[in-house]
């Protein structure tokens, strides 16, 4: 009743069953991490999508960037010895097979000075958190690597809230644009990012709304 009650303060009575059934089809979407088969629980895993948030990060598709993780993977080039280990020729061959072509001396490069870099000032991803004041000065250690900027250290940490206690980064502008767009309070965003980004990449961008995971509730879907 109280749930209840809180809804209908936020919304007109007549939206709070839509809103409702927003957030079950919301839940049922998988974030890219989960998609990926990673568990966030585990600090290896972390790593491993800390190199798919680098690659999402680009402007090229998620089918790209997926598909170019699942190569790295395929090759046990998912930790930071490994991609050292790798070098910069191998790296290019690898995200040229998932197809990441258009950026793919320039991610080489970037992947080798990430992996150089947090092995010699922290070790791994985990003492880098740990040295971390606070949310803001995690988000400016992970941006001091070359490379990495807001678009990627969101995408990183959005999925790490919850697990990482200082991971709590600002809602991206196409979250909240997205959340206004079908009606879900401000409130829930940060609980639903992922979510939400995925939802406008995939749906909203690509005119997809008679596909739209969201049903009915979906304001792009056409109705007969």
């Amino acid at each position: 009743m109280l749930l209840r009650l809180t809804f209908k303060c936020e919304l007109p009575t007549n939206l709070w069953w839509c809103c409702l059934s927003v957030k079950q089809a919301l839940s049922k979407l998988p974030s890219y991490s989960q998609e990926l088969g990673l568990d966030l629980n585990r600090p290896a895993d972390r790593f491993k999508w800390f190199l798919a948030a680098i690659l999402f990060a680009k402007r090229i598709s998620a089918d790209i960037a997926k598909e170019t993780f699942w190569q790295f993977e395929q090759e046990e080039l998912t930790t930071p010895d490994a991609i050292l280990d790798a070098g910069w020729d191998r790296l290019v061959e690898v995200l040229d097979s998932g197809g990441y072509t258009r950026y793919d001396f320039s991610t080489a490069t970037t992947l080798l000075a990430i992996a150089k870099t947090l092995k010699e000032k922290y070790g791994n991803l985990e003492r880098l958190h740990a040295a971390s004041k606070n949310a803001v000065d995690l988000e400016d250690r992970l941006q001091e690597f070359k490379g990495v900027g807001p678009v990627g250290v969101n995408i990183f940490l959005r999925e790490l809230r919850g697990v990482w206690g200082k991971a709590n980064p600002k809602p991206s502008v196409m979250a909240v644009a997205t959340a206004q767009k079908i009606g879900l309070p401000l409130k829930d965003i940060e609980r639903f990012e992922s979510q939400l980004v995925r939802l406008n990449l995939e749906y909203c961008k690509r005119h997809r709304g008679s596909e739209c995971p969201l049903g009915d509730n979906c304001p792009d879907r056409t109705h007969g």
